[in-house]
């Protein structure tokens, strides 16, 4: 009860941070799933009576899909035929990589020879061939949904009584312009087309500002989690009742047996538990963002003990010093205005002196009360730090929690791995049956009970394995062990029973009504999924797929010098100390004017062939 009292307060007190605040803390993250939706309401015809509600019908459903977190919402009236063909080319481009994409036209509408098509303000539609040329068809507005990947929803508020039908001149009698719109059978999958009224029927516009199928739409489509077809029905019964079943909504097209919502389910929090004390902090923000007395005074009062409470207390002081200090300022204004006055009325010294002294008293409390506020101020700020580095370390200790999960996670994932290669590794002969036993088994196993042979059965049995990830071989005409496998597969991850010894009529008819994938992909070390694929994992330069399957980095290894190297230097180095040094002369010594010298390395001494010698000199050659 004092929470709701805390909360009251606060509200009261600053309504407006309130509200800005609330605005946050109510953000969710995007939606995962990218999707685009395109609003037209056509009112202002030039040829024909306005229409009242198409205008005020594009802006409630506008509104209704950007609060259901459409990515983008356009929102364009009294479109005229070249705008309205801008505008599907334009939304065509925004649907390429989109996965939904939903248009609504409110306006007039018309069917001829049984196509439907969608008056632009400007028509004239003076004969019943003007059509081809003024108006827009409905095959133009499902080719600019065409490429979203998962739904396609066209919504037709067109259905309205046809002035353009009552003035417009018959060029050819056989030519049909019947009333409303036709029925449409979309030829892509995941497509609906929602009409206002059932084919051949027309529908109201209502009393009040909407129209009742806009107003219905704008109740049931944006409900989380609400699968379209029931939405819809939701939304049939509420036009009927509101018309007195006179107008009754039609949608044509189909979708697969899972449920298709508008705007997704809130995902169901799993993994850790979320913060006891995360209300207790959202609270302390809100008080910390109203930074008033009667905010903290109503905190404390709801959470009267614990770290927060401390905090708050701190804050209180803070806010008392700021009282105190502006109080203490105001007695030293009041104190100098009391002073000026007495100088003004040449008030005797004796009391110009105590006017004096009051004033300093005032100052001196002004002063001092100003360093007890710096002073709280401070202890605020440093309490503030301490709850952020607390709140910084619980953070931390929680993403390594996880982080240990997902690697456990993972460590656990890539055993099952391993466990199921090592089994498919296992020579096919030792799983299997001898050959004759095979025989007597097929011949004992009752036939088929469709017209498909045994081996077509086979075949098509195992194609369905492989369309549903449970056989990775390829496709034969016999039921061999591989397929046993892939059947013993399938029937661990759709829970079914099938007899894995021979393929059955029963175990095709179940594979085919799965829409995708049944058994998990998995790839071997050294690759990741990648969708339905197994790509092989690159590691960028520095780095090296770990155990783990996943990229490490490559530490650098440094020489270790081991006793064993030690010695083999020390010995290779006393045997170089101790051999002979190497002569490189050649042995020989020359001299020459009584100084004698070793001869070069690659030199040698030979008689002096200097002319007029005696014959008996020494020269040095050298090479």
């Amino acid at each position: 009860m004092m929470k709701h009292i805390f909360r009251a307060c606060s509200i009261a007190l600053t309504a407006l941070a309130f509200f800005a605040l609330a605005g946050c803390l109510a953000c969710s993250p995007a939606l995962a799933d990218k999707r685009v939706a395109l609003v037209i309401g056509n009112s202002a015809y030039k040829s024909v009576p306005k229409l009242a509600n198409p205008a005020n019908d594009a802006g409630l459903i506008g509104g209704m899909l950007r609060k259901a977190g459409f990515d983008t919402v356009d929102v364009r009236q009294d479109l005229n035929a070249s705008e309205m063909r801008k505008a599907l080319r334009e939304f065509g481009g925004r649907t390429r990589d989109a996965d939904v994409a939903v248009i609504y036209y409110a306006g007039h509408g018309m069917e001829v020879d049984g196509t439907n098509y969608l008056i632009p303000t400007d028509a004239a539609l003076e004969t019943d061939t003007d059509v081809y040329d003024e108006a827009l068809p409905i095959d133009r507005v499902l080719v600019s949904i065409e490429p979203a990947k998962q739904l396609r929803l066209v919504i037709l508020d067109a259905c309205r009584d046809n002035p353009f039908a009552k003035t417009m001149k018959r060029t050819v009698a056989s030519r049909a312009i019947g009333r409303g719109l036709a029925k449409v059978e979309p030829t892509t999958p995941n497509t609906m087309i929602a009409f206002a009224a059932k084919a051949g029927s027309t529908a109201s516009d209502g009393d009040s500002r909407n129209s009742p199928f806009a107003t219905a739409l704008a109740d049931h489509l944006p409900k989380p989690g609400l699968d379209l077809r029931k939405a819809f029905g939701f939304v049939r019964d509420d036009v009927l009742k509101s018309t007195a079943n006179k107008q009754e909504p039609f949608v044509y097209g189909s979708l697969g047996g899972d449920d298709v919502p508008l705007v997704p389910a809130k995902p169901v929090a799993t993994g850790p538990q979320a913060n006891p004390q995360s209300e207790l902090r959202r609270d302390y923000e809100l008080a910390l963002q109203l930074a008033t007395r009667d905010g903290w005074e109503a905190f404390l009062a709801q959470y009267p003990e614990g770290f927060y409470a401390n905090l708050a207390k701190g804050q209180l002081n803070k806010i008392g010093a700021e009282e105190t200090r502006a109080a203490a300022e105001q007695k030293a204004k009041a104190a100098e205005q009391e002073k000026a006055r007495l100088v003004a009325e040449r008030a005797q010294k004796a009391e110009q002196d105590k006017a004096a002294a009051a004033a300093k008293v005032a100052e001196d409390a002004r002063i001092a009360a100003e360093k007890q506020k710096q002073i709280e101020q401070a202890r605020a700020e440093a309490a503030e730090q301490q709850r952020k580095v607390a709140e910084a370390a619980a953070a931390k200790a929680l993403a390594e929690r996880q982080a240990a999960e997902k690697a456990k996670a993972e460590l656990a994932a890539k055993q099952a791995a391993e466990k199921a290669e090592q089994a498919a590794a296992r020579p096919a002969a030792d799983r299997q049956l001898p050959e004759v036993e095979n025989q007597k088994v097929a011949a004992l196993s009752p036939g088929p009970t469709s017209t498909l042979s045994a081996a077509d059965l086979a075949k098509s049995v195992q194609s369905e394995l492989r369309r549903v990830g449970c056989l990775t071989s390829s496709t034969e005409s016999e039921w061999t062990a591989a397929a046993q496998r892939s059947l013993t597969l399938f029937n661990k991850y759709a829970g079914t029973q099938f007899d894995v010894k021979l393929a059955s009529v029963d175990a095709l008819d179940a594979l085919k009504a799965k829409p995708g994938r049944v058994c998990p992909l998995v790839c071997n070390f050294g690759f990741k999924a990648d969708g339905d694929q197994c790509v092989k994992i690159t590691c960028r330069a520095g780095y090296r797929l770990g155990d783990d399957n996943e990229c490490e980095k490559v530490s650098e290894k440094k020489p270790v010098a081991t006793r064993e190297d030690t010695r083999k230097r020390d010995q290779s180095r006393k045997e170089a100390e101790t051999a002979a040094p190497k002569s490189e002369a050649s042995g020989q010594i020359i001299c020459r004017s009584g100084v004698c010298r070793p001869v070069a390395k690659g030199c040698r001494i030979v008689r002096d062939p200097t002319p007029g010698g005696a014959g008996m000199g020494q020269a040095e050659v050298c090479n």
